[in-house]
């Protein structure tokens, strides 16, 4: 874990492992999220709908989709 400073601009440099581990560059874009205390960054994705592709799988019981759905 590596510790950064806040500059007197409001800037972190994010470690080199971090960026290499995100796989970004000077220049690309980052989302910046803050869920409760925590703050995530992440690469901004190049197409979100692959992105976001199967993040719901196995959230739900086998059959509660399709039981839903078919309440509709």
């Amino acid at each position: 874990m590596a510790v950064q400073k806040l500059s007197s601009k409001n800037q972190i440099v994010i470690p080199r492992e971090a960026r290499e581990a995100m796989k970004v560059k000077g220049g690309d874009e980052l989302l910046v999220m803050v869920k409760g205390g925590m703050t995530i960054i992440m690469p901004k994705p190049q197409d979100h709908a692959k992105a976001l592709y199967g993040i719901a799988k196995d959230i739900y019981p086998p059959g509660y989709l399709k039981r839903e759905r078919a309440s509709w």
